[in-house]
């Protein structure tokens, strides 16, 4: 044994039975590391645009504007066009009935007269979809008008542009007592009717438009 070495003494203050720790003679100290700082935060970017809502109406698109509702034709529309059909559909099917059956056989015509009442069926139920689907508003510089069921469509049609306005009414819809102011632009794409209105009221609304029509093309 070394005597030059002291005996290594006991804490006095640790209690007894727990683990002596000895310092290590000669060992360098542990360097001394800092705790990593918390990231910053992102500094706040412009708000990205908003996430459109999945399953919206597509109608919305073809609403009337602000504050307005659309203006509707007459009912009598319905049944000018379901008139139509059943005009359409007699001659259809006494002709296609009586070949069928001289060809084919009594199967074969009634086969045909069932296809021909199925289509005026629908028809029929087209015709009131079609009539529901016809809309107009008057703004103070242009006139919109909607329709379509299966596709719809919506013009715009501005008074300065048009050419002239006129009013037509057929046999049908003369014995209705109904008919259609068509308006004409310089673009054929731009031209714009709006079938199924009252006389009367086809004549003021012609008068009306062709007024705005004028008024605005003096004014450019």
């Amino acid at each position: 044994m070394n005597e030059s070495q002291p005996p290594a003494r006991e804490p006095r203050d640790m209690p007894p039975g727990s683990p002596q720790i000895l310092p290590h003679v000669g060992a360098p100290a542990p360097p001394f590391v800092s705790p990593p700082s918390p990231p910053s935060p992102a500094p706040p970017g412009p708000p990205g645009p908003s996430p459109v809502p999945i399953g919206g109406r597509a109608e919305q698109a073809f609403d009337p504007p602000a504050g307005m509702v659309w203006a509707r034709v007459s009912p009598r529309l319905t049944w000018h066009r379901r008139i139509a059909v059943l005009l359409w559909a007699l001659p259809v099917t006494i002709v296609g009935a009586f070949v069928l059956a001289r060809t084919t056989g009594l199967l074969g015509g009634l086969i045909w007269l069932a296809v021909i009442v199925v289509a005026c069926g629908m028809g029929w139920i087209v015709a009131e979809l079609v009539y529901r689907s016809w809309g107009f508003a008057e703004r103070a510089d242009d006139l919109l008008v909607t329709h379509g069921f299966f596709v719809k469509h919506l013009v715009v049609v501005p008074y300065g542009r048009m050419q002239y306005v006129d009013v037509t009414a057929g046999l049908l819809e003369q014995w209705l007592g109904v008919a259609t102011v068509r308006l004409h632009t310089a673009a054929a794409a731009t031209d714009a009717r709006i079938p199924g209105l009252p006389a009367r009221d086809a004549a003021v609304l012609r008068d009306r438009l062709a007024q705005k029509g004028e008024s605005r093309s003096i004014g450019l």
